[in-house]
């Protein structure tokens, strides 16, 4: 049921922290389309051919730290829910803001596709920092 007073005073009824893990939710799925699609270029996959993505070569310490670095966002999905409040605000902000630097950086040169979704997850990201930003103590 809506809470008309929320809805009166501009508020989402939704849980700030549901709103915060669907939005890693959101932003990990734009992530994942955004490389999946990366598949499709030519460039792309002779790079990986020669063992290479972009000036990385793919070997065993690359692929630790690439999964490292999607496990974390991932892991954010539960952790928004069940993190303390005050804890959740720091390392939401910390966190989205580190991904919202790095995700920036990686679109420089791109393709549009992939600037458009950089873009997408700097937005999704931008709305984490500041939900947990603005959480409020009476909210949940």
């Amino acid at each position: 049921m809506s809470n008309p007073v929320a809805l009166e005073q501009g508020r989402s009824p939704i849980d700030v922290r549901i709103r915060m893990s669907a939005l890693w939710v959101a932003t990990m799925l734009v992530f994942l389309y955004v490389d999946l699609f990366s598949l499709y270029r030519q460039d792309f996959r002779q790079g990986l051919d020669e063992g290479r993505i972009f000036v990385f070569e793919v070997g065993q310490p690359f692929l630790l730290g690439i999964t490292a670095y999607v496990i974390i966002p991932s892991v954010m999905v539960y952790l928004t829910l069940v993190m303390p409040r005050r804890i959740n605000r720091i390392v939401s902000i910390v966190v989205a803001s580190v991904y919202a630097i790095t995700i920036a950086g990686a679109a420089v040169g791109e393709w549009a596709y992939f600037v458009l979704g950089s873009l997408v997850e700097v937005v999704l990201l931008a709305i984490v920092i500041r939900l947990a930003w603005t959480w409020r103590s009476k909210t949940r």
